[in-house]
């Protein structure tokens, strides 16, 4: 079970965001202005590493991101290449802050999501599940084992992460998410469009 903090972060997570989105091939713009547009946690169940799906639109263009990120006490030296910086928590300190697409904790625990044996957490508070990430049953279910071999290739709107034969897609531009929700192994959520009203489609897929 994660504990959500009521407490400070130097930089937040939205100007850690703000300085790492230009460098992915799927973010449309030059300098964002991000607010949260949604999200979701999921819980490590050895309770070592924070793993949160923000949804973030950038107001310069209006377009909504799916970002994973992970939060560790330590530094992982073989997630040096996914680091998206350091935060300093009011309450655990320093906070190693990495692409969770790259991080196999937030991986096993996604899959997991996937094929059933995971529940989604809210995002702003402790010990309480989010109903309305959903979870389209049936179809193949992966392998989440910790030591999993992970490839991860980066699209134009979305990061395809390749566990052995399968692949787990996220997808990147909300707003051009295909809304589908009868994919066996989609994971579905909603988010706030620009308007401020609530909309949903597909975050997650299996392929």
């Amino acid at each position: 079970m994660a504990i959500i903090h009521n407490t400070t972060l130097q930089p937040s997570k939205l100007e850690l965001l703000s300085a790492w989105l230009p460098g992915r091939p799927w973010f449309v713009g030059d300098t964002p202005s991000l607010q949260r547009a949604g999200g979701f946690r999921l819980d490590d169940p050895s309770g070592e590493v924070g793993i949160e799906f923000i949804i973030t639109r950038d107001q310069a263009t209006g377009r909504a991101y799916l970002v994973p990120m992970t939060y560790r006490a330590v530094a992982d030296d073989e997630l040096a290449d996914a680091l998206i910086g350091t935060m300093e928590h009011g309450v655990l300190g320093t906070r190693y802050t990495y692409d969770g697409a790259r991080d196999p904790v937030a991986v096993a625990q996604l899959i997991a999501l996937i094929n059933g044996e995971a529940v989604a957490q809210a995002q702003t508070q402790s010990d309480t599940v989010d109903p309305s990430i959903r979870r389209t049953a049936g179809g193949r279910e992966l392998a989440a084992a910790p030591d999993a071999p992970i490839s991860v290739v980066e699209g134009a709107d979305r990061t395809d992460i390749n566990v052995g034969a399968s692949t787990v897609r996220l997808h990147r531009h909300l707003d051009d998410a295909d809304p589908a929700t009868d994919e066996p192994g989609s994971i579905t959520g909603p988010w706030r469009t620009v308007s401020g009203k609530s909309t949903r489609g597909r975050l997650v897929s299996l392929h």
